[in-house]
């Protein structure tokens, strides 16, 4: 069986461009990494639009906020790790404080670039940007949904993070009504609810295939929009399931796993989180051996899901 996939890169920058031709507010900004984010779509098509602002995140957050009081639509892009940590104080400050209609592309997100190690590998970026007020937090499960939170980002009058991996990402079948704004299921199951974003959600329909092959009903709800949480659909999402296992390409603390906690507090339920033990990450080969190194894998997920069913108190991965 062929499954198929696409680079997110390429999906963002050619969605980026199509609203380009359609909309011209928008612009783009990128920290000497256009090659790599593919704003340089944009650029090639409309030069007067595109501001290439070198390796200068802070500046160039500066720069895309005092754009956006002018009418512009900037998206703003370099590496997950550096938009989101190099330029933290100009996202707050000029950003998210006055609620400016900027949008910021982080690429390169979790262990997607394995070669550059640890100073690269942002496990902390959706933790930093979602305790950001004002801010609207984006992680598209496969190329669709690349599209999707690029025109949801265009649909919000504010400041929007889209968290973007450097790999191959495969194609998911959704129905027409499909919402990238909320929880959504994508397969059923009546015992456990595996929840996840990214391109671990491929992971989990993975597992939960696996996991129906033993006889454990496990559901596979995605969410995308990890701020806001759309809480209420969630909790009928998961109603009735013996608890639920997050998996995220991100660190435990802070991010999916933390964000459906909170929404927890008032309706608990058990909960079992996979993804990265408030760990640096390290270099590799690839990717995969990363994901298997840290435990971000089917049978890790599929060992929590057993252990919920069977009742035993559990953590993360």
């Amino acid at each position: 069986m062929m499954i198929s996939k696409a680079c997110p890169r390429e999906t963002y920058g050619k969605a980026l461009l199509e609203a380009a031709r359609t909309d011209e507010r928008i612009t783009a900004l990128d920290a000497d990494l256009s090659g790599s984010t593919m704003s340089c779509l944009l650029r090639q098509e409309f030069p007067e639009r595109f501001f290439e602002m070198g390796i200068a995140e802070q500046n160039m957050v500066s720069v895309a906020a005092g754009m956006s009081l002018t009418g512009s639509i900037p998206f703003v892009h370099s590496f997950s790790m550096f938009i989101t940590g190099r330029a933290f104080e100009q996202v707050r400050q000029s950003v998210a404080l006055p609620k400016a209609n900027v949008k910021l592309v982080g690429s390169s997100c979790g262990f997607s670039d394995f070669g550059d190690g640890a100073t690269h590998q942002s496990l902390e970026d959706a933790a930093i940007m979602r305790a950001i007020p004002n801010m609207t937090v984006l992680i598209p499960m496969d190329p669709n949904d690349v599209r999707a939170a690029v025109a949801e980002a265009l649909a919000i009058d504010g400041p929007v993070y889209i968290r973007l991996t450097r790999s191959e990402m495969e194609f998911i079948d959704v129905p027409a009504d499909y919402s990238i704004r909320e929880p959504f299921l994508l397969r059923d199951g009546s015992d456990v609810a595996i929840v996840a974003n990214g391109s671990m959600t491929s992971l989990a329909l993975a597992a939960s295939q696996k996991l129906a092959s033993e006889g454990i009903a496990a559901s596979v709800i995605n969410v995308s929009c990890l701020k806001p949480l759309a809480a209420e659909p969630l909790f009928s999402l998961i109603e009735g399931t013996a608890g639920i296992v997050t998996v995220e390409e991100h660190s435990v603390v802070g991010g999916l796993g933390s964000a459906i906690l909170e929404a927890l507090a008032a309706r608990p339920k058990p909960l079992a989180m996979v993804g990265a033990l408030d760990v640096f990450g390290q270099s590799a080969w690839s990717q995969d051996e990363l994901l298997n190194h840290y435990g971000l894998t089917v049978d890790t997920i599929c060992s929590r899901v057993r252990s919920l069913v069977e009742g035993r108190t559990i953590g993360h991965a």
